[in-house]
């Protein structure tokens, strides 16, 4: 039963990572309503792991383009740049409030679901705002924006609001496609992601329990799978079909969450 649990848990945070529904609060809920917890978050903190290394496979090609045409190529040197400064509030925020996040955010269930209905709400407005994108391309992001979209990031250390969707909406906001606010929170992910789970892992290195390994395992593997096959398709939905479908996911699983809540699961 246990690795039935980890292989659902591992590809709920796969499928959910890179949409803008909130994987946290996807993960801690469902974990929450299974009776599911880890010493230390162990489980929930290395899963992760194989949805940043599925981005990374998928993308690799993207990545070296980029990485060997910067040193030359002004419009990839401006990505490189504009997406580190973009991470650089998350970096700093995420330590200061790293206490309260882990031991009262991460703690409130209800919470969660608030924020995964009010969320919602926010995506199918901002989605159905007639918006005239300024930049089609991430190329073409400016830093001072990247910088702000940075910031917009930050609003994710709330369980349950999304790291991909504040970047995304916070993207949309400030003239990006649709497309590109995608792709944009893509590529933030990767430092963003890759920091938080070290620094995690840091900090709670005398809580973890790695007695199930086996489980980790499982739930590592099922994220990895599950969000290769998101990352391939996720670009071409959003193009064509908006972002409206996932805020109303949000505000069904909040909904469903309260009500759980609410008679005491």
């Amino acid at each position: 039963m246990q690795a039935l649990i980890a292989l659902i848990l591992g590809a709920v945070e796969g499928i959910t990572e890179f949409l803008p529904v909130s994987s946290t609060g996807h993960l801690l809920l469902l974990g929450h309503f299974l009776g599911f917890e880890s010493a230390g978050r162990t489980f929930e903190v290395v899963i992760q792991l194989g949805a940043i290394l599925a981005l990374l496979l998928v993308w690799s090609g993207r990545l070296f383009t980029i990485l060997r045409d910067a040193p030359h190529d002004p419009r990839a040197r401006r990505l490189v740049a504009a997406v580190l400064l973009a991470f650089l509030p998350a970096a700093v925020i995420g330590v200061i409030a790293h206490p309260i996040i882990k031991t009262v955010l991460f703690e409130t269930p209800m919470l969660i679901a608030v924020m995964l209905i009010l969320g919602g709400f926010v995506l199918i407005y901002v989605d159905k705002m007639t918006l005239t994108p300024r930049y089609q391309e991430t190329e073409d992001i400016p830093i001072l924006t990247a910088i702000v979209i940075g910031f917009v990031q930050c609003l994710a250390m709330i369980p349950g609001t999304s790291r991909s969707g504040a970047t995304i909406v916070g993207a949309l906001l400030m003239g990006v496609s649709k497309r590109a606010a995608a792709e944009f929170s893509f590529f933030l992910s990767m430092p963003t992601m890759m920091g938080a789970v070290a620094y995690d892992i840091y900090k709670t290195r005398d809580m973890l329990d790695w007695s199930a390994t086996w489980l980790i395992v499982i739930g590592f593997v099922s994220a990895f799978v599950s969000a290769a096959l998101v990352v391939r398709w996720l670009l071409g939905f959003v193009s064509r079909r908006g972002y409206a479908l996932f805020g109303w996911w949000r505000i069904v699983v909040g909904t469903l969450a309260l009500i759980g809540l609410s008679l005491g699961a």
